[in-house]
């Protein structure tokens, strides 16, 4: 029987220490929406909220898109009331699971639920329903940024 051996590793180099860059993070404005707030909207599916509208070749069952548009609409609702003036929530993140699907006709309830506060960013617990059936569930993130100098930001980003 042959006896298996096994490479030995070099032991790694140091890598030079790189200083971070000391970025100025944005502070969240002093008032600032209370852990718990919900909202739930509600939509009829239509064949446009589908996959066919896409290609004629899919079925017409509801979009993971359009799910999660209804989502996030849930999430802004459950804030806006508290938001600070000046400021508004824009979308950073979403980590969602479509379950089900569902045909043109079905009515569909998104709601959202403000859980916690991850440094500038909002975390939403999500689910989508129809009737008895949930559709889809998980989590968007959202963050409080200043709309003049997140346009600015935006626009600065496109050539010419």
């Amino acid at each position: 029987m042959k006896k298996l051996r096994t490479a030995r590793r070099k032991p790694a180099a140091k890598r030079p220490i790189r200083k971070s860059r000391e970025r100025k993070r944005p502070e969240l404005p002093d008032q600032r929406p209370a852990i718990g707030l919900e909202a739930t909207v509600e939509r009829v599916v239509e064949l446009q909220h589908t996959i066919q509208a896409f290609s004629p070749d899919l079925p017409a069952v509801l979009s993971t898109p359009s799910m999660i548009g209804l989502m996030e609409h849930a999430t802004v609702a459950a804030i806006y009331a508290e938001l600070p003036p000046g400021v508004i929530s824009v979308g950073t993140r979403i980590e969602v699971d479509h379950l089900k699907a569902v045909p043109p006709g079905a009515t569909v309830q998104a709601s959202a639920r403000f859980v916690k506060y991850k440094g500038r960013f909002l975390i939403f617990e999500v689910e989508a329903r129809s009737g008895e059936h949930v559709i889809g569930r998980g989590r968007v993130f959202r963050a409080i940024v200043d709309p003049r100098k997140h346009g600015e930001k935006a626009r600065s980003r496109t050539s010419g």
